[in-house]
C-alpha cells in the first residue's frame, strides 16, 4: 500500500496465549470456520478506512477502531488502518483501492462519505468484500451496509436530557445537515418531548452539504454551544464527530450544564478536565458492527446486503458510566427503553 497512508499492523498472537474463558472458544470457532471455508491457516488481512479525523476523535472513528482492535485480539486477524490525507472523493477511492491492491479483505469504510468510492472500487475488485458504515444507498453483491437505528439511541438521549434539565431547554448540534444526522435530531427531540411535555428543543448544524467540514470543526461547535447556553439551554447533545470536543468544552465551562456525547461512551474518553460534564452518551456500537462483520467474513459470509443494528441487537443505547449524574433519571430512561423495545413507542427518523 502507499507509504503516505498511516497504518498500524497487528502482531500475530499465538492461539495458546488466548486461553482466557470465553475468548479462547471464540478464537477456536473462528479458526475452525476459516479452515472449513478453505482459508486454511492463512491469516485474514483486514483493511479499515477511517472517516474524517481518523483514530483519536473520541467518537465515531474510535468506535470503529475498537472493533478492529478486538478482532486483532480475539480473532487473530492482521489489521491495517488508513487515514485520509485530504477530504475528496478521489482520495477516498484511492484509499480503498490501495487497501485492495495490498490484498486486504474484507475492507471496511467508516462513514457515509465513502459511498461513491465504495461503489466504484468494489466494482473493480469483485472478489474483495467491502463493508460501509452508515450507508445503504446502493447495493452490490460484494458490499455490506452496516446501518444503525440512531433515532432509537437518540430518543433515549433526549429523554435523559429533558429529565435532567433544570431550565426546561435542551439543545442539539449536528455536524452536517443531512438525512443521517437528522435521524439523531428527530429521535432526540421526540424523546425529550415525550419524557417532559413542554420542553424546548433548540437545534443547529455546523455545516450543510456539499460542505462536510462540520465533522472536524470543534471551534464552530463550541461557538454554537456557547450561544445555546447563553439562551438558557442547559443540556446539549452533539452528534458531530470530532467537532464534539468543542461543544463539550463550552458545556464544561458553564456551571450546571450537561453534555450528551455520541457514538462512543465519551465519559470514558473525554479529557479529565471536562469528563464530569458528560451526563450520558448515545452509544452507537460501531465497534460491534466492525467486529461482527470481520467475524462473519472469517466464517465464510461473503454476501452483500444490509445489516441493521438497533436496541434489540445492542446496536445502540445510552451510557451510564457517569453514575452519579445519571442516577436521578436512570429508572425513567430505562422505562422509555422498554417501551421502545416492546414497540409501544416508535422513534421518528425525520425532524
Amino acid at each position: 500500500m502507499r507509504n503516505r497512508k498511516k497504518t498500524a499492523l497487528a502482531a500475530l498472537v499465538a492461539a495458546a496465549a488466548l486461553a482466557t474463558a470465553g475468548c479462547g472458544a471464540q478464537v477456536e470457532t473462528a479458526a475452525q470456520a476459516a479452515v472449513g471455508d478453505g482459508l486454511g491457516l492463512e491469516q485474514v488481512r483486514v483493511g479499515l478506512a477511517f472517516d474524517q479525523g481518523g483514530r483519536g476523535d473520541k467518537s465515531f472513528n474510535d468506535a470503529a477502531a475498537a472493533g478492529l482492535d478486538r478482532a486483532k485480539k480475539e480473532l487473530q486477524v492482521d489489521g491495517v488502518e488508513a487515514t485520509l490525507d485530504e477530504e475528496s472523493e478521489q482520495e477516498r477511492a484511492a484509499t480503498l483501492r490501495g487497501l485492495a491492491e495490498d490484498g486486504r479483505n474484507p475492507i471496511i469504510a467508516v462513514g457515509f462519505l465513502y459511498a461513491a468510492a465504495v461503489q466504484e472500487v468494489a466494482a473493480e475488485y469483485p472478489d474483495t468484500t467491502f463493508a460501509i458504515v452508515d450507508d445503504d444507498s446502493f447495493s452490490a453483491s460484494n458490499v455490506v451496509s452496516l446501518v444503525f437505528a440512531e433515532e432509537q439511541g437518540s430518543y433515549l438521549a433526549g429523554a435523559a436530557a429533558a429529565l435532567k434539565s433544570r431550565s426546561g431547554k435542551v439543545g442539539f448540534i449536528g455536524g452536517v445537515r443531512n438525512p443521517l444526522l437528522q435521524k439523531f435530531e428527530a429521535g432526540f427531540a421526540a424523546g425529550a418531548a415525550k419524557a417532559r411535555p413542554g420542553v424546548r428543543v433548540s437545534a443547529d448544524y455546523i455545516s450543510t452539504p456539499p460542505d462536510f467540514s462540520g465533522f472536524g470543526a470543534p471551534d464552530k461547535a463550541k461557538k454554537i454551544a456557547q450561544g445555546m447556553l447563553a439562551s438558557g439551554v442547559d443540556v446539549i447533545y452533539t452528534a458531530a464527530g470530532g467537532s464534539g470536543t468543542g461543544a463539550l468544552e463550552a458545556v464544561a465551562a458553564r456551571e450546571g450544564a450537561w453534555a450528551v456525547g455520541v457514538d462512543s461512551d465519551q465519559y470514558q474518553t473525554a479529557d479529565p478536565g471536562v469528563r464530569d460534564a458528560v451526563l450520558t452518551s448515545m452509544v452507537k456500537r460501531v465497534d460491534n458492527a466492525v467486529f461482527q462483520e470481520i467475524q462473519a467474513f472469517i466464517k465464510g459470509d461473503r454476501s452483500g446486503g444490509v445489516k441493521r443494528f438497533d436496541l434489540k441487537t445492542d446496536g445502540v443505547g445510552y451510557a451510564t458510566s457517569n453514575e452519579k449524574a445519571i442516577a436521578p433519571v436512570r429508572k425513567k430512561v430505562d422505562a422509555v427503553r422498554e417501551r421502545l423495545l416492546d414497540g409501544s413507542v416508535t422513534a421518528p427518523t425525520k425532524p
